[in-house]
């Protein structure tokens, strides 16, 4: 709970920025008051806390840092030297890594980071100790091009994204698919899980360069023990994607076969979503790949961003305390409710349940497409986000699938009950909402029909669902 001084704070700070563009001041005033009334079930979104909401906002953000902890390209970096090597102690110890980098300012960064690491340890640096040069500088107009075909001609074999993968896993519309020759596992197409059989076939026949784990919209666990047996029988870096789970995993409740860190060479995460943290990007991985991966400034960053940093570190170190053990199981009994819930009263789920944060509603049994039930759900104030499901008829843009995920409101305190309760509310919205028709009077796959007076009485349920759980308290809004 905070102190009455830091409720003025606060106030007073919005009005710092209402005296310079009132506009903004506004539309944070009005984000606040909009996250305070709705059921928050954006499987990628959290609440941070005050702690480390307040570390993002300070003076390191005037702060250059190219370089890494100790080796700066600019002067006068102690204290930014101190925050990048506590947020790194924080997450080896979190995560049991060798080696954390916690610069990445995205998970799509971070990403970025580690197929760069992985291509600069297998293709560059073999590719200079045959040349003799001890830097791509030193190599001649020749080598450098035939090392530059090189690095842009491997292999890639990531989860599809209709099956729950990520774009930065190789979509073509992403960087990661323009950069590597792509091939993509999906999943069983009666059971939706993965086929491990299936994988370890399309790794043999490929050889990729890397073998890429994790996923967006998968509502299971992965076995990491079979995926680091698969890439070691092909030759292959196996890197995992773990920035929806990463809480999972710190929280202790993604262990042994399922724990990432423990099996991967390289992994990546965001350190908001089930970590909690500010909206960021970490590497994690072997010692052998940290010299490359602590080069991610300037191969593929622009300036570390402190104040950022600060926030990282301030997160990690909440995620260590037994609290946020006791967080992460509550998100998987929560999630197990919703799903359970929803399946009582006939929703078809993408595998049949649920074994992390997520569920993946196919809407298709209620006659309409996803971005008509996102909708539908956000006029009842109820927020999530449309989703493709594998083989889904509709495309990425309309889909057939709506995820739902309950990280944010377990940080608000809502309970195995209160899921069973969204459920019906989730449920009676998308079972009354009906399509609507084009210009032209044909189907729409965007336009629907929801009787206003249902879409708020819904609401008037989510809000007394919420109502003993205020958000963010002590913040009073002028």
């Amino acid at each position: 709970m905070s102190s009455p001084s830091e409720t003025v704070a606060v106030r007073s700070a919005l009005e710092i920025i209402r005296d310079v563009e009132p506009r903004v001041a506004d539309a944070i005033a009005s984000e606040l008051v909009d996250q305070r009334a709705s059921l928050k079930l954006i499987a990628s979104e959290n609440y941070a806390s005050p702690a480390v909401l307040l570390a993002m906002g300070n003076w390191l953000s005037d702060k250059y840092a190219e370089g890494t902890v100790g080796h700066r390209f600019y002067a006068g970096c102690q204290n930014v030297d101190t925050v990048e090597s506590v947020a790194a102690e924080h997450a080896r110890a979190l995560f049991g890594a060798e080696h954390a980098y916690v610069q990445p300012h995205s998970g799509i960064d971070a990403n970025l980071v580690a197929f760069w690491a992985v291509l600069a340890q297998r293709v560059e640096a073999p590719a200079l100790a045959e040349a003799g040069a001890r830097n791509v500088d030193g190599l001649s107009d020749e080598d450098w091009s035939e090392l530059r075909h090189a690095l842009g001609n491997q292999r890639l074999l990531g989860m599809s994204l209709d099956a729950g993968g990520h774009l930065t896993h190789g979509a073509r519309s992403n960087v990661s698919g323009k950069l590597f020759d792509l091939r993509s596992y999906g999943t069983d197409p009666e059971t939706g899980l993965v086929d491990y059989d299936a994988l370890r076939r399309t790794a043999h026949e490929f050889r990729p360069l890397i073998i890429l784990g994790g996923y967006s919209a998968y509502p299971r666990k992965v076995n990491f023990r079979i995926m680091r047996e698969i890439a070691d029988e092909v030759g292959a870096t196996l890197m995992v994607d773990m920035a929806h789970f990463a809480g999972l995993v710190a929280g202790g409740h993604f262990s042994g076969d399922f724990d990432p860190v423990a099996h991967a060479d390289i992994v990546t995460t965001t350190t908001h979503k089930s970590l909690r943290g500010p909206r960021g990007g970490m590497v994690l991985c072997r010692s052998e790949l940290a010299p490359y991966v602590d080069r991610g400034c300037p191969l593929v960053l622009g300036g570390p961003m402190p104040h950022v940093m600060a926030a990282k570190a301030v997160a990690l170190a909440e995620a260590r305390r037994p609290e946020f053990r006791d967080y992460a199981r509550r998100v998987l009994e929560n999630a197990e409710a919703l799903a359970s819930g929803l399946q009582r009263r006939g929703a078809r789920l993408v595998t049949g349940g649920t074994e992390n944060h997520l569920v993946l509603i196919d809407v298709g049994g209620y006659g309409i497409t996803g971005r008509q039930a996102e909708k539908a759900l956000l006029d009842a104030g109820i927020v999530t986000n449309r989703n493709s499901i594998p083989q889904d008829p509709n495309g990425p843009w309309y889909t057939s699938g709506i995820r739902v995920g309950t990280p944010a409101l377990t940080t608000r305190g809502l309970t195995t009950a209160d899921m069973d309760r969204i459920a019906e509310l989730i449920d009676t919205v998308l079972t009354a909402t009906e399509p609507g028709t084009d210009s032209r009077g044909g189907a729409s796959r965007a336009r629907y029909q929801l009787d206003p007076a249902l879409a708020t009485k819904v609401a008037e349920q989510a809000d007394e669902l919420l109502a003993p759980h205020p958000l963010y308290p002590a913040v009073f809004l002028p």
